[in-house]
């Protein structure tokens, strides 16, 4: 009898000695994510020689606005932030709806060379993007679409990874759930839109929020493509608040501030799906 208290009381122990290590890695991890953020943002408030001559985290009073307002002085910023969000919501819906409909195929459609196709698409995401950079920009150019958002968005609209994890996730749902839609009367295309869909908002939204924040902080493609300061997106557009021999860190780390502002507030209306779909991929093994 001893033995077995003795037994259930070193487990105890054991799982909250093991807790007390795991929550003390997360926090250690989160808080040294979120140091720059921090300084980024207590920086926008400080003048130029503030930022080097204060505490890194020490938040000034009264606060100073000015480097925001020189944002706005300084760059087209509205400007900007317009392109960028034109450019990442066209192509968050494209890649939503592409590679949904490529994943469905792959996951549930029956056709000759079906898996060889899927292994050949997924087997790009082995070619790094600077290798195809050249080769974009001369069909861009080809196309006349230098300095154009339609060379931002047209790339752009497919993605293996995407009709990867959709495929993935399709392939989780019962094979009677798709049975049982025949003997309704769907076919594949109304499976797909009235059954599947609905019913894979976890994963849609999850995909959506990648690519929107994928697009929204690309920063090497649009600067390549783009010459006109009224085309330009957000990321190239910070980089102009620098130059080659004086930068203004207040004013860089304001404008990095208002940059990343639209994509916490995506993840703030957006956090309990993402959630959910951390929660339903975890099940899946």
């Amino acid at each position: 009898m001893k033995e077995n208290f003795s037994y259930q009381f070193d487990k105890r122990y054991l799982d909250i000695l093991r807790r007390i290590v795991a929550h003390g890695l997360l926090m250690a991890g989160a808080i040294i994510m979120i140091t720059p953020f921090i300084w980024s943002f207590t920086s926008s408030f400080k003048s130029l020689t503030e930022i080097f001559n204060t505490p890194a985290f020490h938040l000034p009073f009264p606060l100073d606005f000015s480097a925001y307002q020189a944002v706005f002085e300084r760059i087209s910023f509205t400007t900007y932030v317009f392109n960028t969000f034109k450019v990442a919501s066209i192509v968050t819906a494209g890649q939503i709806l592409t590679c949904s409909m490529a994943g469905y195929a792959f996951a549930r459609l029956r056709f000759p060379g079906r898996d060889f196709l899927f292994l050949a698409y997924l087997a790009t995401l082995m070619v790094p993007g600077v290798v195809t950079l050249i080769p974009n920009f001369v069909i861009m150019r080809n196309l006349g679409w230098i300095d154009s958002h339609e060379a931002l968005i047209v790339p752009f609209l497919g993605s293996a990874f995407g009709t990867f994890l959709m495929r993935q996730f399709f392939l989780s749902f019962p094979t009677e759930l798709e049975e049982a839609s025949k003997l309704d009367g769907c076919n594949p295309l109304q499976f797909y839109f009235r059954i599947l869909l609905p019913n894979s908002k976890p994963i849609l939204v999850t995909f959506g929020l990648l690519t929107f924040q994928f697009m929204w902080n690309d920063f090497q493609w649009p600067l390549i493509i783009i010459n006109s300061d009224h085309n330009r997106t957000l990321q190239v557009g910070l980089a102009f608040l620098q130059n080659e021999n004086y930068t203004e860190w207040n004013v860089l780390m304001a404008a990095s501030v208002l940059a990343i502002i639209p994509i916490i507030i995506l993840f703030m209306f957006t956090q309990k799906t993402l959630v959910q779909s951390i929660k339903l991929s975890g099940l899946k093994g």
